[in-house]
């Protein structure tokens, strides 16, 4: 059905590869604070032009509890109650104390704090917390650790025993050859 305008009839838009589309607007929105407050605003905004929940729940994705929660939470605190707040998480089994422990161990090698090794990683460290604080992590956990410590992960690069240096410059490309 056409649309009067100043007397003109205009044309319904349609947007080809509709549910392509849908999906990229629905991750933009969740990708920026500032577009999922929007979003969220935009839900109270038609829930109070008499939309119900479940209805602009499927008109914009969303769950019709999280719309409920949005709107319960504009009604207690306003605007405020739509941004977002800080999410702590779970907190660190480990303390300070703990961390300057493992800080300080982690520059010698895993053979002085005790376990077989020379180099540190994961599972190494892993084993020294549980033994040394009786604290349980994951090897994906201490390998966090490692970066939020400021720890890098060094590989050695292996050595043939006994290579020839003349054989290996001999297979060695040499220098401004071009590879095309």
């Amino acid at each position: 059905m056409a649309r009067l305008w100043y007397g003109r009839a205009m044309r319904a838009l349609t947007v080809p590869d509709k549910e392509l589309v849908v999906q990229a607007l629905q991750a933009e929105m969740r990708r920026s604070r500032q577009a999922r407050y929007d979003h969220r605003l935009h839900a109270v905004l038609l829930v109070a032009q008499d939309m119900s929940c479940p209805e602009v729940a499927a008109r914009l994705g969303d769950a019709p509890r999280t719309v409920e929660y949005w709107v319960r939470r504009f009604l207690a605190d306003g605007l405020a109650g739509l941004s977002e707040t800080e999410r702590p998480g779970r907190p660190s089994r480990l303390t300070t104390e703990h961390l300057a422990v493992i800080n300080t161990v982690l520059r010698d090698t895993p053979t002085a704090a005790g376990l077989r090794g020379q180099l540190w990683d994961g599972t190494l460290l892993a084993a020294f917390v549980a033994q040394r604080f009786g604290v349980p992590l994951g090897v994906r956990q201490c390998q966090r650790l490692f970066r939020q410590l400021g720890f890098r992960l060094r590989k050695p690069r292996p050595l043939l025993a006994h290579a020839d240096p003349e054989r290996q410059a001999a297979h060695k490309k040499p220098p401004g050859l071009d590879a095309g």
